[in-house]
């Protein structure tokens, strides 16, 4: 054979790499998915046995298969301790040959299995954290930031909220990352729509009596009390609030991540008339509504924005192979930057930020006299576009966004 017909076969081969690569169908003959989630702590309401739930509706979707290979729903309790979702997941990516990992409730185990997935390339989606740096500073081509973050949040509440109940706030913070990230970026919005910040305090993780905190808010002269926490702690500080008289006595309060298990929790005697964004709503359309009863006949409960997330982040993760012909990391991310979404979530798109941004609502409990059904917790104000409620990929401080 001469060197040109053999150089010839070799740039061939070369050239078609990719597509075999493209092509190899499914690994390890199964697609794994792992929820790795807060399954006994305080933040396993929002996420928690409900997200696993909601994965594993979503492979029902697909008739527990893909490419004609099984799909199989893991899940792990991450304890919300870094140490422990990062032992768990190198266990799920060496050993057990997990595809990807979902829901990853806490900024902090985020954070870290983000990295990681990346290492071992395979892929994250965040849907129990808000934190902005997953797909900023620390953004990968591996990972999804999918239901909501703290802009998104931010955005939708602070503007209206400002206009419309209070200019002078105060804000009562859970001590983390994700609670100081809250604070952060609700003040900006508050002072760039003539707002003023009075004063904040900060709690640990795992408070339980707020006393001192609240009585701080109530004697700090804010109009509106900011409650820059999420699952039992928000529910605990609303009945401190309520057992104080604080809205009785003309302060109103907001959320920043609140969810529809918090607001069943208060019972709407306890949170009406609070304001807050949410990234789903189980009572929204037809599409919503029909997730929603199936949801609800696996747990008994109504599902929240994070377990919504799930549900949709692991179908378009699937939806993604199939088109793909593989579970291919790189071809699997490529495809779902390609597929919209208009499913429970409305009008989204995976960017190039791993951000996937979509209709956000505004929305406020209702009073209980409103209220004509179990779970009928929402007043929906106002939808906020995709293009509104995300941060502008101008504003990127992502590696992999082009300015």
């Amino acid at each position: 054979m001469s060197i040109k017909v053999l150089t010839t076969l070799l740039l061939g081969c070369l050239a078609l790499a990719p597509f075999a690569a493209a092509a190899q169908g499914v690994s390890d003959d199964v697609v794994k998915i792992g929820i790795l989630t807060d399954l006994s702590g305080p933040f396993s309401d929002f996420g928690g046995p409900g997200s696993v739930a909601a994965a594993e509706l979503a492979v029902e979707d697909f008739n527990k298969t893909v490419l004609g290979k099984p799909v199989e729903v893991i899940s792990a309790n991450s304890e919300i301790k870094p140490d422990v979702a990062s032992t768990t997941a190198r266990q799920w990516f060496d050993v057990e040959k997990v595809d990807m990992i979902n829901d990853l409730t806490g900024s902090p185990i985020a954070l870290a299995i983000s990295q990681l997935a990346k290492a071992k390339n395979r892929i994250a989606i965040v849907n129990g954290a808000a934190l902005m740096s997953i797909t900023n500073e620390q953004c990968n081509s591996n990972t999804i930031h999918y239901a909501y973050n703290v802009y998104s949040l931010a955005s939708t509440a602070a503007g209206a909220i400002v206009k419309d109940v209070g200019k002078k706030w105060f804000f009562l913070v859970q001590d983390t990352v994700g609670g100081k990230a809250l604070e952060d970026v609700m003040t900006e919005f508050l002072l760039k729509n003539g707002g003023e910040k009075v004063g904040a305090v900060r709690h640990p993780l795992n408070t339980h009596d707020f006393s001192s905190y609240l009585l701080q808010a109530q004697s700090s002269g804010a109009q509106v009390v900011v409650l820059a926490n999420s699952g039992a702690e928000f529910i605990n500080s609303m009945k401190g609030a309520a057992e104080f008289g604080i809205v009785e006595a003309g302060q109103k309060i907001a959320g920043t991540t609140v969810f529809i298990t918090d607001v069943n929790a208060l019972g709407l005697k306890n949170a009406q008339g609070l304001l807050f964004a949410s990234a789903f709503y189980w009572d929204q359309d037809d599409q919503t509504r029909a997730f929603a009863k199936r949801y609800f006949a696996k747990m008994n409960k109504m599902p929240t924005m994070t377990q919504a997330g799930v549900y949709s982040s692991t179908k378009l993760y699937l939806q993604a192979i199939q088109d793909a012909g593989t579970d291919e990391p790189a071809a699997v991310m490529a495809k779902m930057r390609e597929i919209p979404v208009n499913d429970i979530f409305k009008n989204g798109r995976l960017r190039e930020d791993g951000s996937f941004v979509h209709d956000m609502y505004l929305a406020q409990a209702k009073e209980p006299e409103e209220s004509k059904a179990p779970w009928d917790y929402y007043n929906i104000l106002a939808t906020v576009p995709a293009d509104q409620a995300y941060q502008p990929l101008s504003a990127s401080k992502c590696s992999l966004v082009k300015q």
